[in-house]
């Protein structure tokens, strides 16, 4: 018996990525891809790299009574909208991936859904707030010093992101013409994700107060992040490679490699790859993502799996390109 899944705003990237992960995935059958604009239409019309794989199209209509789950696909703001304009049946799991809900609160009952963070409560949850792209490779840079309480001093982070991060709709930052051979930074030292950021360090580490600066840089490539963070340790780095080795021995998409990175590693894939130096009194971490896979449909999905029981690895099995 598979799992019945729905899926709302099916039009963007982090849609199209959902969509093709859950048609290959062993335990799900999808019912129905919601776009208003779209109804009518094939998803092929819109997911290219998807002829071949489907014959889905998309719909106006929302038959809740048809589905065990809901992914939520929409822009920033439309989910909480969505939410209070539909009665869902309590049955139906939600994974949200826009920013909605990532800070949690007694006014609504959905989890911070990073699985490395928060994995025996998004197995006992019934409403996921998917986390940030920029967020997700920060946090899984840091979160072992925090739990640690090695977090005593300012945290830098600069992180360079594909232009797929900003969406599937044109502006003038992710016009080709202007995006390629070029770079640019954007909402230094206050970007959205950090308040999610700053909750989980929180959580970990009780009453972390320093700054976490961070510069969001605008790279010219399509997809991926390329974060570093560095802050003062006193520590090893064999000390720190032990407590980053434990922090993520359960992990199941979280790798260290003692060789420096480079993004191509992990583009394509669920993986978060992270590389340790020490230099000085400094502590330096690489972390590197899919943006639109661990970064967001593919850690939709990672969570998909714990909320059902499945195996963690569930139609996320992503190999990355030979070159």
């Amino acid at each position: 018996m598979k799992i019945k899944v729905g899926i709302i705003g099916g039009a963007g990237y982090t849609a199209g990525e959902l969509i093709r992960l859950l048609i290959n995935h062993p335990n799900v059958e999808i019912i129905f891809v919601h776009s208003t604009s779209n109804a009518g239409n094939k998803i092929t019309d819109v997911h290219g790299g998807l002829i071949g794989e489907t014959e889905l199209t998309f719909s106006d209509k929302n038959p809740f009574e048809k589905v065990d789950a809901l992914f939520l696909c929409s822009a920033h703001g439309d989910s909480k909208k969505f939410m209070e304009e539909n009665a869902i049946p309590n049955h139906i799991k939600i994974i949200d991936l826009s920013t909605d809900y990532r800070k949690e609160s007694p006014e609504h009952a959905f989890v911070y859904g990073l699985p490395e963070l928060n994995k025996d409560r998004i197995k006992k949850a019934s409403r996921i707030a998917n986390p940030g792209c920029f967020a997700t490779a920060i946090q899984l840079a840091i979160l072992p010093l925090a739990t640690n309480n090695l977090l005593k001093n300012e945290v830098h982070v600069n992180a360079i992101t594909g232009s797929t991060g900003a969406g599937v709709k044109p502006s003038t930052t992710t016009h080709f013409s202007w995006r390629d051979n070029n770079i640019s930074i954007y909402k230094p030292f206050e970007h959205q994700h950090l308040g999610e950021i700053n909750q989980s360090l929180n959580q970990l580490q009780k009453g972390f107060n320093q700054p976490v600066n961070f510069i969001p840089v605008r790279g010219n490539f399509s997809r991926g992040i390329y974060a570093t963070a560095y802050t003062n340790c006193d520590l090893s780095l064999e000390e720190v490679k032990a407590l980053y080795s434990n922090y993520y021995k359960n992990a199941a998409f979280t790798f260290i490699t003692d060789k420096n990175p480079d993004l191509k590693q992990a583009v394509n894939t669920n993986k978060c790859i992270l590389h340790l130096e020490k230099i000085g009194n400094k502590i330096l971490i690489i972390s590197i993502i899919d943006n639109l896979l661990k970064g967001a449909s593919g850690q939709a999905v990672h969570n998909f799996n714990l909320m059902f029981g499945l195996e963690e690895k569930a139609g996320l099995q992503l190999k990355p390109s030979a070159f």
